[in-house]
Order: structure tokens, then sequence, then C-alpha cells
């Protein structure tokens, strides 16, 4: 079922080296192995390169696009000429600002790696702070963001509408993924479902699906034709799963959830880009299980939430803060069953953790 919006703006398969295993639970001595070869290979790939780059040996300026950011190499699309479509590794100029899957820049071949020279500029971007709160970007150049949420591990709105309000922010459409619906007997069912008629009510696109079953997949891939389509969410919640069914050649691996806590185990490090075989282009970013907007002021954030538009400045006070003021126009929604509680409760808490 297809919950549309006013605008357009699994259970988990283990899969090693592409092969989708029997359904039986990882045990820790192949965990700890499919770990290793992923930290070695990233490992690798981010080892700088200190042969000197004799200049006078590269190619032309060309464009191109970051399909996905190692660290002090990346792996680069090339988008015209001989070059057109073909994936190069390469290194990126000092002055050259931060890349991110999704940026178009320029460059140069080269043997045995081209360099990245300018990075152009983007049309949108999805950023996070970091540990030390400096600005991070996530992926550049996007047209919707799909927010994935699952029964497990464990859904909660807060953190859908923290995705939602930094979408709105960059003018990026966002939609929701409900995967693994399968699991009709799991104990966050009722929450999920909850979760879905809430944001479909509100007028977000709802796409229910299973990586498990393959349902829903055909709708996920009309939505995403024609659009530059980041997935996000928690770690576990089957991104990487439903990339696989959307690009079999991705083989991207996916893991069980902790069996101890429910969480997710990180599997994608690096966030990269693929194209779909049915259309559109689609990023898959690493899971989080917080995601902060200290880099957004009060009004930034409650402009994110879209339910509260029509109630804005209809406040007695013009600087109602929107929690036992006299006069308020959306406390009056809540108690009207408008605006639901969670979501105020959920702005609430945000602009909280903004100080």
């Amino acid at each position: 079922m297809l919950y549309p919006r006013h605008r357009w703006k699994h259970r988990c398969v283990t899969v090693t080296n592409g092969t989708a295993m029997s359904k039986r639970k990882l045990t820790k001595r192949q965990k700890a192995r499919i770990q290793s070869g992923q930290d070695n290979a990233n490992a690798l790939a981010a080892t700088p390169d200190t042969r000197p780059i004799d200049a006078a040996s590269l190619g032309p300026e060309i464009s191109g696009r970051v399909i996905s950011n190692f660290g002090s190499q990346l792996d680069i699309e090339g988008l015209e000429g001989i070059h057109n479509a073909s994936l190069h590794r390469c290194h990126k100029r000092a002055n050259v600002d931060t890349l991110v899957a999704g940026d178009h820049v320029v460059w140069r071949t080269g043997e045995p790696y081209g360099v990245v020279v300018a990075r152009k500029p983007r049309t949108s971007e999805l950023v996070r702070p970091d540990i030390y709160g400096k600005i991070r970007p996530v992926a550049a150049n996007v047209d919707c963001i799909a927010v994935v949420f699952a029964c497990a591990p464990t859904p909660y709105s807060n953190l859908i509408d923290r995705y939602l309000v930094a979408a709105e922010a960059q003018g990026i459409t966002p939609i929701l993924v409900a995967n693994k619906i399968d699991q009709l007997t799991h104990q966050n069912t009722p929450k999920v479902e909850r979760l879905m008629a809430n944001y479909a009510k509100i007028g977000y696109t709802v796409i229910p699906v299973s990586a498990e079953t393959g349902a829903g997949i055909d709708a996920l891939q009309t939505h995403l034709r024609e659009h530059t389509c980041i997935f996000v969410g928690q770690s576990g919640v089957g991104k990487s799963s439903l990339i696989n069914h959307l690009q079999p050649e991705a083989k991207t691996a996916v893991a069980a959830l902790s069996s101890r806590r429910d969480k997710g185990v990180h599997t994608t490090t690096a966030s990269r880009l693929y194209h779909l075989q049915s259309g559109g282009v689609l990023i898959d970013s690493p899971g989080i299980r917080e995601f902060s907007l200290c880099h957004l002021e009060a009004d930034r954030v409650i402009e994110g939430f879209i339910d509260f538009h029509p109630y804005l400045g209809h406040c007695k006070f013009r600087d109602c803060k929107h929690l036992n003021e006299p006069e308020c126009a959306l406390l009056k929604a809540v108690d009207k069953q408008e605006i639901l509680r969670d979501r105020l409760n959920n702005y609430h808490q945000i602009v909280s953790s903004q100080d």
C-alpha cells in the first residue's frame, strides 16, 4: 500500500562476499572475520600513495561525480568523453573542499591514479555535526531522502523527525520507507503501523516494503526513478538489504541484529552512490543511532515540521515557546488532535538538545 503525500516535494539476510547464506546467525568468529576483511579493505583504500604526481602526465580536465570517498582516495565516475560512465580511483588536491558521494567535480586522468582538481557547486547537501560539533556533509546533490525504519531495531519518531527537519531545511523531498513488514508478529509491529499511519496523515509518502520477501520493492523502484536519493536510518533497519534488491550487482554486506540489544551492526562504513537498473541514483549512508540538528536555529527546526505551518504566527505572544503559554496556537491544535502530541514533544526535545 502506497500512502500519498500532498507534495512530492526482514528479516536481515547475512551476506558474505555477495553470496546469501542460510538464515542462521553468524558466530562471533564469522562476524570478526567479516569485519576484519572490511577493515583491511578500507585501510588499503585509505592508504595514501606517497609517489609524486607528475602534472605533465595527467590528462585534460573533465567532469566527474564522486561515487565514494575512502579518505585519501576517491572513486570518481567519468561523465564525458571516453571516460563517460567509467570508474577511476583518484586523489584530491589539498585545496579542494571536502568531497562526498554525489559531488560533481573536475578531475584529470592519470596512472595509477587520477586527481580531483575542483568541486562544482552543490544544489543540495545533507549535513550533520560530528562528535566535535563540526558540520560534516554526508551526501551532495540529492533531491530525495528516504528515511528507512523497521520493527527492529525499535523505531523512534524523534529520530525520524530529525531527518525530516534536516530534509526540509535543505529543500529535499523526504519519503518514509517502512521495511520488514513481513514480521507481522514482532512486538514493535503495532508501533510501526502507527508511525506509518501518522506520517501518512501528515502528508508524507510512506512506502511499506520487505527486503526479505520483496514486497513493495516495485513501488519503491517507481518512486526512486528519475531522482537522486539517499537512504538514511538506524543501523540494522535493512538499508543494505534493500539496496541488494534494487541493485543486485551492489552486493552490499548485511548482518543480523545484535541479539542482546536489538541494535543494528554497522555494515556500511562510507556513503556510496549506485545507479539503479530501474532508473534513478541511490546513495547508501552509514547507519546511525543519533542525528544532531545543533547547526539549526529553533526557527529553522520548527519550519521543518510541515504540519505546524498553518498555526505558526497565530499564537498570542510573538515569542511563544509553545510550552504552556496562554493562547498558543500549537497547543490548541494538539488539544483538538490536529497536531500529534508526539510531534510537538519531539520539537521541544530537539530544541532543548541544542542548548
